[in-house]
């Protein structure tokens, strides 16, 4: 039993000095949901077929799955042209999720940050779904910023950019200090960083 505790004690005394103070990954998993047509749009427009641009971003997204290991669900929406139930698919480590006809993927982001909770991030620009999730203990991560990190997936100056961080100051209290909603979403846009 001691041999065992000893073991526990190693193991989180490591993952504590290499997460630099901050849950390590071997302990809890990121879930990360992205608006899917939201974060197409936010790169190169709805115009034309998405069919393309739907797998250019599930590649992308597998790729980036692999290099982080982090939980993640990539919703369209199927509401004008989908099936009568949700539809749901595997690639390669990425969930895809399709609405059913009748619902946008609005709502099931939002479904799904509820159901997840504090744990998880969600990408979009929308914001009515960045303050509804945002109520559900979620952090919202704009669509644009997410953006920046996949094209680091081909780009070695993506590391150079991950440096900069985007302070956005409040009206109220000390100009120089951040809010914690704002501290909170910046610590996410960190660990999601490459």
């Amino acid at each position: 039993m001691y041999l065992f505790f000893a073991v526990l004690t190693t193991v989180i005394k490591a993952a504590i000095i290499d997460g630099l103070g901050q849950r390590a990954q071997i302990f809890s998993k990121m879930d990360l949901i992205i608006d899917g047509y939201n974060l197409i749009g936010a790169d190169d427009g709805l115009r034309g077929a998405l069919e393309p641009k739907r797998n250019w971003l599930t590649q992308k997204l597998v790729a980036y799955q692999r290099r982080k290991a982090f939980n993640i669900v990539l919703v369209f929406d199927g509401w004008r042209s989908g099936q009568a139930q949700e539809t749901k698919e595997k690639r390669e480590g990425v969930t895809v999720v399709y609405s059913r006809i009748g619902e946008k993927a609005d709502a099931v982001v939002m479904r799904l940050a509820r159901e997840k909770g504090s744990g998880c991030v969600v990408v979009t620009s929308d914001r009515e779904i960045r303050k509804a999730v945002e109520r559900f203990g979620a952090v919202a991560i704009y669509s644009s910023e997410f953006n920046q990190i996949l094209r680091g997936l081909d780009d070695a100056a993506g590391e150079d950019e991950a440096d900069e961080v985007d302070e956005q100051r409040s009206q109220r209290g000390n100009p120089n200090r951040i809010g914690k909603a704002e501290k909170k979403r910046q610590e996410r846009l960190k660990k999601l960083r490459l």
